[in-house]
């Protein structure tokens, strides 16, 4: 082995300045690698969900004969799982006496702007079925209500003598009606 005619070379001692210069650079790229950071990968933020549509803002489909129709009940829920909730209705002719049949309607937005205007989007009853609406909720993804009817022209308007537990749940892209029908004695 052939020994060095300098034996001591400054590289080979380390000193603090020197521990302390390599910390600093590693510290500068370290810094720098986290500004230069590629941008976030692309995901957004889900939007918001728009509020319940207004009942009291859309035109029923029902006749009242020129007359004005109201508001019974209203409910609000995501029934078809969009992450919005919809408008569940039960609506009349206004009557100065005795009970007009009810319609229940399901309200969503309508298309475009910040807020789009609510639009009737299905008819779960239809006043010509002579239906009255007694109990009403949204839960759990389903319309539910208690409907009283009538079994034959001869029941009196006054005393329905048909008593029917209903349900509704989107599925398949529509609204499927369950039901357990009650008789019930005038």
């Amino acid at each position: 082995m052939q020994t060095s005619a300098v034996t001591d070379l400054a590289h080979t001692r380390a000193r603090p300045v020197h521990w302390l210069a390599t910390a600093t650079a590693m510290a500068g790229v370290v810094a720098l690698a986290g500004l230069l950071q590629p941008g976030p990968a692309g995901a957004t933020a889900a939007p918001a969900p728009l509020p319940a549509p207004d009942a009291a803002t859309v035109r029923y489909p029902l006749e009242c004969g020129g007359g004005p129709s109201t508001i019974a009940q209203r409910a609000t829920g995501d029934l078809d799982g969009d992450g919005n909730p919809e408008t569940v209705a039960v609506v009349h002719c206004e009557a100065g006496s005795g009970t007009p049949p009810s319609g229940i309607y399901v309200l969503t937005h309508g298309k475009g702007g910040v807020t789009p205007a609510a639009r009737v989007v299905a008819t779960l009853v239809e006043p010509s079925q002579l239906m009255t609406v007694s109990g009403f909720a949204v839960r759990d993804g389903a319309v539910r209500a208690t409907l009283l009817g009538y079994s034959s022209p001869d029941v009196p308007s006054c005393c329905p003598d048909r008593k029917e537990q209903v349900m509704w749940q989107w599925k398949g892209g529509t609204f499927v009606r369950s039901a357990q029908a009650e008789a019930r004695a005038a």
